[in-house]
């Protein structure tokens, strides 16, 4: 495996596009990755929890990796493909054509439905999935409030070092700042931890995070860009105000339906990308209604991609 560059710099969990039907849009993913280039993003997370992966098939997942790979050839942006699932043979599929496909590099969460008992066997589910994609650089998913799977990845992850060589980081989807620290300073400091908390991405690049995955960076990349620029420039008056209408945009999210929401806000900034399938439900018109009325009393367009 050729050395690995550590992200600096927002990286989208794409929304995955269906047609009104629910069937897989692949056509869409062109535009989404030509609104991820002019929004300057590092980088792409495709088939995560913002994708929805579980709703997906392998053969969904398969031909979602494969576009994305095209669409963003050539381009600044680099692919980070999620490859977990329940069944590791999926894993390894979906990991082996990332790996084919010179993929930035792939993440995981591990299997959550029967879920491993020890920590010792997450290093061993995600080892027989790093093992298909020997080339390319793998990163551990812990987001242990959907998974489930609660052992801190600090108190593991050196062990999972020595016993998995293309090991680079760790996607932290998990608001324990304290383990966050832990992570910035293990395996001699050399993990590439990307943060996944849009909420409090101002305070994991003051403990020194650099690179972030996050649903918000799919319609909000400019206003959060503005908030590191501020944070950069020592302006924290303003980085505090900007990470508080994230934090607003989100309550309403979630007040109403996250990943609806969110395929709204892509609607609105010229991308549709359809429904979100079951068990998510569909916005209905007068949530819609209410969403559009609630955005533009947090300042809109103009605040969040203006």
């Amino acid at each position: 495996m050729a050395p690995h560059a550590p992200f600096a710099g927002l990286i989208p969990a794409a929304l995955t596009p269906f047609t009104p039907s629910g069937d897989l849009n692949l056509a869409e993913v062109d535009k989404q990755a030509e609104l991820f280039v002019r929004d300057k993003v590092a980088g792409v997370f495709v088939g995560g929890t913002t994708g929805e992966c579980s709703s997906l098939t392998a053969a969904e997942r398969d031909a979602l990796t494969i576009r994305w790979a095209a669409a963003l050839k050539g381009t600044p942006v680099r692919l980070v493909v999620h490859v977990g699932a329940n069944c590791l043979a999926d894993s390894k599929a979906i990991a082996a054509r990332a790996d084919s496909l010179q993929a930035a590099a792939i993440a995981m969460v591990c299997p959550s439905y029967l879920k491993p008992r020890t920590a010792d066997l997450v290093i061993e589910c995600c080892r027989d999935v790093a093992s298909a994609a020997p080339n390319t650089p793998f990163y551990y998913y812990d987001i242990p409030v959907l998974t489930g799977v609660t052992f801190s990845v600090a108190d593991w992850i050196e062990a999972a070092a020595e016993r998995i060589p293309t090991l680079v980081g760790v996607k932290f989807t998990n608001p324990d700042l304290m383990t966050f620290q832990r992570l910035l300073r293990a395996v001699n400091g050399r993990l590439d931890v990307l943060f996944g908390m849009d909420e409090q991405l101002l305070a994991a690049f003051i403990l020194g995070g650099r690179g972030a995955v996050g649903s918000g960076y799919n319609f909000a990349s400019p206003m959060f860009h503005k908030l590191l620029a501020a944070a950069t420039q020592g302006d924290f008056a303003t980085a505090c105000a900007l990470q508080f209408k994230s934090v607003e945009l989100i309550m309403l999210m979630f007040r109403l339906g996250y990943f609806a929401a969110a395929k709204e806000l892509m609607r609105m900034r010229g991308l549709d990308l359809g429904p979100v399938r079951l068990p998510l439900a569909k916005f209905t018109s007068e949530q819609v209604t209410e969403f559009h009325r609630e955005f533009e009393r947090l300042g809109g367009a103009q605040t969040y991609w203006g």
